[in-house]
């Protein structure tokens, strides 16, 4: 997992009004920690992505970063979800490049 690049609060609150209000600005200017990048194994049909934010619900959503990661978006697809990891499925394609950004929401 990517470390967190912008601030959070601790569990039990901010005693600063001015740290609670950095956290809510980057949060509606889109600066979450919510993000990371993954590549794709080459030599099968799934890679296992890590990642700690990850649960039974949330949604990835994958953009390509490399010319072999666009080629191969048609065939990309979330298989399974789990605390923590996800399996993406994919075909064997054979690129070491295949480079993706992945965002999860919930």
């Amino acid at each position: 997992m990517a470390s967190n690049q912008y601030r959070i609060l601790p569990i039990q609150g901010a005693n600063d009004q001015r740290q609670v209000s950095e956290v809510v600005n980057n949060a509606m200017q889109g600066k979450t920690n919510n993000f990371g990048s993954v590549v794709l194994v080459n030599s099968g049909t799934e890679t296992t992505l890590t990642d700690e934010r990850l649960g039974f619900n949330s949604v990835v959503l994958l953009t390509p970063r490399s010319l072999n990661a666009a080629n191969e978006i048609d065939h990309i697809f979330i298989k399974t979800k789990n605390k923590g990891s996800c399996i993406i499925g994919h075909r064997n394609h054979g690129h070491a490049d295949v480079l993706l950004d992945y965002v999860i929401v919930g």
